[in-house]
């Protein structure tokens, strides 16, 4: 049947002006339904560039709920497979028990290997895991007069009354949010603000963001200064940098497990001693030599997996990736494992954690939406998602060490 043959009179009209360039695409939305826009975009597209976008147009996705808060000039959804690691053992402060871990990605060998550390950590007893801090930032840059200027602007902006003043400023802003600490940093006669806030169990980028701009209204109100960008970039957000591995943005979780010679024997084919050397030589020296920001194997791999399953900002594994891990052999013989995580940006409320497909996820995991206590979930889909790293570094570093990394990638057609 003819798509076309489904459409109102006012709809054709609508296609054939979409088409023909008279009516832009992020236009329709005032004419129609947002369903029924993202059917016309996509039959407009599949005219204009003549193309078939079947698969695009079969999703579960709730267009009307996506269109307000997720994605403009929608047409439909990319699907990307969804698989099951684990389970696995958590022990954290939040996360405690044994779960399951939702990967989505195209990477094959991907989930099989984070299936192979979980199950080597649930034998042996499973993670420790503990969120050390949680700041989500927003850093606006003044320009001063000269440095007498900015000199004076820190010093004002270090004032715990002025403190006091920014911070129930953002709080009219926010229920949840709560501006905790403000850093100065000073380039010639640019002021950066590096503004700390704790945002309970959203990310919290649009919720910083808005405190924010009212903090600097204030500002300029009081001491006669704007800033020339809300954001100057050393927030630092969506970019490697050094700043979030020192001072910690998101969530700074640190996990670990104790790995039994016999278990490294029996689950990974190789040695605690081996595995142990390879991380050192790969992970924490080459990563040296490269002058990167993450010392690991492929803390990026399960992160975004993780992210794009649980409704997450994939942008965000930038920051998720400076992540460090550690191999000791104790002096008992066995494996003693640790990542460490500086800047994990994540959240139960928000952003896409209300999309269906998502939300499901987050329910497998039980972390859908907010807490009973604010901040709890939030921090809970961090413990996990952390362990489930622990997991995926364990499982690499193991097959490197064992010479069996291209052999896994042969042999499942990858």
């Amino acid at each position: 049947m003819n798509p076309e043959n489904q459409l109102s009179m006012e709809e054709k009209e609508l296609l054939g002006q979409l088409v023909s360039g008279g009516l832009s695409m992020h236009r329709l939305d005032k004419h129609v339904e947002k369903d029924r826009a993202v059917l016309l975009r996509r039959m407009a597209l599949e005219k204009i560039r003549d193309v078939q976008l079947e698969n695009i147009g079969y999703f579960s996705i709730n267009e009307n709920e996506a269109s307000k808060r997720n994605i403009e000039n929608m047409i439909g959804a990319v699907q990307v497979p969804l698989g099951i690691a684990g389970p696995v053992e958590i022990g954290g402060e939040f996360a405690q028990g044994e779960y399951y871990l939702p990967l989505a990605t195209t990477e094959g060998a991907l989930v099989a290997s984070v299936n192979r550390g979980c199950s080597a950590i649930s034998v042996s007893g499973g993670t420790v895991v503990r969120v050390f801090n949680e700041v989500m930032t927003r850093a606006p840059v003044f320009r001063m007069n000269d440095i007498n200027h900015a000199k004076e602007f820190v010093d004002w902006i270090k004032n715990g009354d002025v403190f006091e003043q920014l911070q129930n400023k953002a709080s009219e802003t926010t229920r949840f949010g709560k501006l905790t600490g403000v850093e100065p940093y000073v380039l010639g006669n640019n002021v950066y603000l590096r503004f700390e806030f704790d945002t309970k169990d959203a990310m919290g980028m649009n919720m910083v963001t808005i405190a924010t701009q009212a903090i600097v209204d204030l500002i300029s109100d009081e001491f006669g200064v704007y800033p020339v960008s809300l954001s100057g970039n050393m927030c630092s957000d969506k970019k490697p940098a050094a700043i979030n591995n020192i001072k910690g943005r998101g969530k700074t979780v640190v996990v670990e497990a104790e790995l039994t010679a016999e278990v490294v024997e029996k689950k990974l084919k190789t040695t605690p001693q081996a595995m142990e050397e390879v991380n050192y030589r790969k992970n924490l020296l080459g990563s040296a030599r490269a002058q990167s920001l993450g010392f690991n194997a492929h803390a990026a791999n399960i992160i975004a997996a993780m992210y794009i399953a649980c409704g997450q900002d994939p942008a965000h594994v930038v920051e998720g990736s400076s992540a460090i891990t550690t191999m000791d052999v104790t002096k008992y013989g066995s494996l003693y494992c640790t990542v460490t995580l500086p800047a994990l940006q994540l959240g139960t409320v928000g952003g896409g954690t209300k999309i269906g497909t998502q939300a499901e996820c987050l329910a497998l995991l039980g972390v859908v939406g907010g807490s009973d206590v604010p901040g709890a979930n939030s921090k809970k889909l961090a413990e996990i998602i952390a362990s489930a790293v622990l997991a995926g570094e364990i499982s690499l570093v193991g097959a490197q060490a064992a010479g069996h990394l291209s052999r896994a990638h042969a042999e499942l057609g990858r």
